[in-house]
Order: C-alpha cells, then structure tokens, then sequence
C-alpha cells in the first residue's frame, strides 16, 4: 500500500450518469465532494471510490470505459479497497479523512455497461465512505490507512 494514490477525481452534475474525472476536488465534511450530484449528508455513501485495478479487468473484457464511467468519485490505484473493513479510516492527501461505510452495492436497473458486458464491477468491487475531515484532494495525493 507504500505506493496507494489518486488516480482520478469525479463528479457529475446530475444522478444515473457516468462522472467526468475533474483532476482535483473539495471534500466537505459529512457531505461528499463539492459540485457531485451524490453528495449528501443524509446518506452513509457521501463518497464512491473504485480501484483501477477493477476498470482494467472491464478494458480486458474488451469495453471502451475509463475513470469516472463507473460512476464513482475517486478512482484508487494500488490500494485492495475491499481489504478495508468497515469503520476504518483512510486518508486521502494531507487532510482528507474517510471512514469505509459500504463494500458494493445492489443495482436496481442495468447500467449501460452490464448491458453491454453482462457485468459490472461498480456492485462488487467499489465501496462507499462517509467525509470524516475535509480538504482538497487531487490526481496523484497519496492513500495511507488511519490506524485507530
């Protein structure tokens, strides 16, 4: 995990839509990223993160997808987000604290790329995180895991 990082930062004006990689962003505390369609402090899923790691295995299926199609904010590079239990904590960049809420979740409706592929990593391989600390983060900040 020496080498964990941002490798893109997401948002999308409107819901059921795939996020434009926007490069950096502001997290505010028990909201999500400033400017997101999902962010919400009503809801344990403020934030959505997936790892590359996953988006390669749909590219290696033969789709044309990138960060931010999967519809998820922050897209990790070298970290096993499905190790982190729930509760813990990691930090994004020199402020950004989040605390792992959510492994997966149920799609109600097929998304365009479940149609296309006939799966989706979004439902098993992303996770969801609540905006413990806020801060600026972008492409490149560092991910450490916060022991408690």
């Amino acid at each position: 995990m020496a080498d964990a990082h941002i490798r893109a930062v997401c948002v999308s004006a409107k819901t059921g839509m795939r996020k434009k990689n926007v490069g950096s962003g502001i997290l505010k505390e028990n909201w999500g990223i400033q400017g997101d369609a999902h962010a919400n402090s009503k809801t344990h899923r403020q934030v959505s993160l997936l790892a590359m790691e996953s988006i390669r295995k749909m590219q290696d299926m033969g789709l044309d997808v990138a960060e931010g199609d999967f519809a998820e904010n922050i897209t990790t590079e070298g970290i096993d987000l499905l190790s982190l239990p729930l509760n813990s904590q990691i930090q994004l960049g020199d402020t950004v604290l989040l605390e792992i809420t959510q492994h997966g979740k149920e799609c109600h409706t097929p998304c365009a790329i479940y149609r296309q592929a006939g799966t989706c990593v979004m439902p098993h391989e992303g996770i969801f995180a609540r905006v413990l600390r806020g801060g600026m983060i972008e492409v490149g900040d560092r991910i450490t895991k916060v022991d408690k």
